[in-house]
């Protein structure tokens, strides 16, 4: 039976819950090939001290291991949040066709809320699909940071 976007996200929102988990903010994304995952990530900023480890890079980095090579020109990625600049540079690079994330992020967001990747004049555009299990990820996002203001 193949899964649909709502299953897909399913599996990122999961991720996110295993970094809120051990204290990272809860983004989760899964890297799906046909209706086969091939990689699954959640933010490590925190646990690995590095400015890069988010959900996205580490999914396309096992991504490209998986398939051996650094051409993901036939996944789709799924992610809880949209991806911030860095991570929509390596989904350009990657040449990922279609992009599904959760919620919008109105502070870096680069698919359509502050910047528009498909926008600019790159050598590669993306199908994106917003909206997926919004309302989920941004309650756990909220419920996140509310319990690291008290």
């Amino acid at each position: 039976m193949k899964r649909s976007d709502y299953d897909w996200m399913q599996i990122a929102l999961d991720e996110a819950k295993i970094a809120a988990s051990v204290g990272e903010v809860p983004v989760g994304a899964v890297l799906v090939r046909g209706d086969e995952e091939i990689a699954r990530a959640h933010n490590l900023r925190e646990t690995e001290g590095m400015a890069t480890a988010h959900a996205e890079l580490l999914a396309i980095e096992a991504g490209c291991r998986a398939v051996g090579g650094w051409r993901l020109a036939d996944c789709t990625l799924y992610v809880t949040l949209e991806p911030c600049p860095m991570c929509a540079g390596a989904i350009v690079n990657a040449r990922l066709p279609r992009l599904v994330y959760a919620a919008r992020d109105p502070r870096a967001g680069a698919y359509g809320s502050l910047l528009n990747f498909n926008a600019y004049p790159l050598n590669h555009r993306v199908e994106i699909c917003t909206g997926v299990c919004a309302d989920e990820a941004l309650l756990l996002l909220q419920s996140f940071f509310a319990s690291k203001r008290k």
